[in-house]
């Protein structure tokens, strides 16, 4: 699969209001190559970059019960109004 945002680009950064130092919405994102038997997919964002090689990634957000043939989260995605479920990030939120 592949992830794309018209927000950033591969490899940059997250633009600030995407994060919890800026207004914490969520970026618009689209996928494609999903695999065909795909029933369901799950959307994880962490940090491989965290200061400690020895501490557990950080986990910032993670969506669930996305449909497969969904192609993109729009921005400041409200996951309960499109039955997409979210799971606890590394702060339980």
């Amino acid at each position: 699969m592949e992830f794309k945002s018209k927000a950033f680009n591969d490899n940059n950064a997250i633009p600030i209001q995407y994060t919890c130092d800026g207004i914490n919405i969520s970026p618009p994102l689209t996928w494609t190559n999903v695999p065909k038997n795909a029933k369901s997919l799950v959307l994880i964002m962490d940090d491989p970059d965290a200061p400690d090689p020895m501490a557990p990634k950080v986990v910032y957000w993670i969506l669930y019960n996305i449909p497969a043939v969904q192609t993109a989260l729009i921005e400041n995605v409200q996951s309960s109004k499109i039955n997409i479920k979210e799971g606890l990030n590394s702060s339980n939120i």
